[in-house]
């Protein structure tokens, strides 16, 4: 049985990759804040698939916290075969509207954590010739609208970038963006969700099986939903000055309220 690490597991996108991952019958370590919700997620899924479920409390914004989980990827004795990147959070507010330690705690979380776990478990995975990364960005990579849009812009630009300095070598990378998928993370961020039109919504467990299978073709970006897709080629031919006009509208009316 393989092994897969997720950051951010206990909810959204990183308990729907839990529960595929567990039913696909994959040994899994899971990884968040809230040693308590882990161990419960740890328990349904060992019981309900009868997998062994690891749990990793850890704190990505902290450096003792990605120092465990880097360490945990670096174990060649009991590997990891897939590292799911997931954890992430939103700052409600405009530029110079959030305070500067929760602009770096974002980074902390987005960038730094995201390159030195990718790293972390890449270094392992080239070794054995074999494994898979998904970095989880989002679809406000491709739209210029403030620090979390920029931060997942850098994970889709590693990522890719990385993917082309492994190729060969067995180990697959892949950057996926989502668009609003019904999470914690707008909670937890104080960001109003009533006024975004029911068709933008997309489900969680249906993206995450979308992912694996274009992580599966050898893809190293994924953007899971048609509707998606048709947005960020439009997007493309839009000039970038009304391209930010148009986002920065578009971020006020669906966004942080």
């Amino acid at each position: 049985m393989t092994t897969a690490l997720i950051t951010g597991s206990t909810a959204g996108i990183g308990a729907a990759f839990a529960r595929r991952l567990a039913a696909d019958g994959h040994n899994l370590v899971l990884v968040a804040r809230d040693t308590k919700r882990l161990r419960e997620q740890a328990t349904e899924l060992h019981d309900r698939h009868g997998i062994e479920a690891e749990v990793l409390t850890a704190d990505l914004a902290e450096d003792k916290g990605i120092e465990a989980v880097a360490g945990r990827l670096g174990n060649r004795k009991n590997p990891v075969d897939l590292l799911i990147n997931n954890a992430g959070f939103g700052n409600k507010g405009r530029y110079l509207d959030v305070s500067m330690a929760d602009e770096l705690r974002m980074l902390k979380v987005h960038c730094e954590a995201v390159l030195r776990l990718t790293s972390a478990a890449a270094e392992a995975m080239r070794e054995r010739g074999r494994g898979g990364v998904v970095n989880v960005a989002s679809v406000a990579a491709f739209v210029p609208r403030g620090t979390y849009g920029a931060s997942k812009a850098w994970v889709v630009q590693f990522t890719q970038g990385a993917a082309r300095d492994l190729a060969g070598s067995g180990v697959r990378l892949m950057a996926l963006c989502p668009g609003f998928v019904r999470t914690e993370f707008h909670d937890r961020a104080g960001m109003g969700t009533d006024n975004i039109p029911g068709w933008m919504w997309l489900d969680a467990d249906k993206l995450v099986a979308a992912a694996l299978h274009d992580l599966a073709r050898g893809k190293t970006l994924s953007i899971p939903d048609p509707r998606y897709k048709a947005l960020m080629g439009a997007a493309k031919l839009v000039p970038r000055g009304m391209l930010g006009a148009v986002s920065s509208r578009t971020g006020r009316k669906y966004g942080p309220q």
